[in-house]
């Protein structure tokens, strides 16, 4: 479980792909804590494993599903992406809820300087359209936002100056994919309220089989 409040940011050394799945080795430094193999960190709003350690470099794998979900395909080495170290008990909540599970991609439209902020709007389809709401939570490449304005077709948010430079906003350019991730609490009212909807059985074979897609997305 995360926040959506960046705590790092890392470079990409290597990014390799083997079939569908493939690995991730990221350098970071400056963490609080010592890192350790086997806890979960958010990359680019992405919750993955550390497999493995090098210094200050962060070997995880990466699944099939979740290059085709995210925008971490797109990546290379030498890109830079946020990090969020998974919520320890006792810390503060300053964000919301983010599961680090990313609903699908959206594209930037527009970025425009407002005073000291910036306004980006970003397009996305309607599925995750439909969980957006003025004034709610969104988290965008792990960062967690509140929606400034929201239509049929996209949705805006304010970047403060500090938020665009601890994160990746500041290299940011209109046409930029980012991972998104709706607040989980309106898919459970959203579940909750449509108690009269068949449910789609999972293809049990299929997923044994390694059609994560039988599952939904990740």
């Amino acid at each position: 479980m995360f926040t959506g409040l960046i705590q790092n940011k890392g470079v990409i050394r290597s990014l390799q792909k083997d079939g569908g799945s493939g690995s991730l080795i990221i350098e970071a430094r400056g963490w609080d804590r010592p890192v350790e193999v086997g806890e979960s960190i958010a990359v680019q709003g992405v919750c993955l494993t550390v497999t493995g350690l090098d210094g200050n470099r962060l070997s995880f794998d990466v699944l099939g599903e979740t290059f085709r979900c995210t925008n971490l395909g797109e990546k290379g080495a030498g890109s830079t992406v946020n990090l969020e170290r998974a919520l320890r008990e006792g810390a503060p909540l300053g964000g919301h809820m983010v599961q680090g599970h990313v609903d699908g991609v959206g594209s930037v439209k527009e970025i425009h300087a407002v005073d000291r902020d910036h306004r980006v709007q970003i397009a996305c389809d309607e599925a995750i359209l439909r969980y957006v709401v003025f004034k709610g939570s969104i988290a965008v490449d792990g960062i967690s936002l509140t929606v400034a304005a929201v239509d049929n077709e996209m949705f805006a948010v304010h970047i403060i100056p500090h938020t665009w430079e601890v994160t990746t906003f500041g290299d940011m350019q209109v046409g930029d994919t980012v991972n998104l991730e709706a607040d989980p609490l309106a898919k459970y009212v959203e579940k909750a309220l449509l108690t009269q909807t068949p449910v789609t059985p999972i293809d049990w074979d299929a997923v044994r089989r390694g059609g994560y897609g039988a599952l939904g997305d990740a």
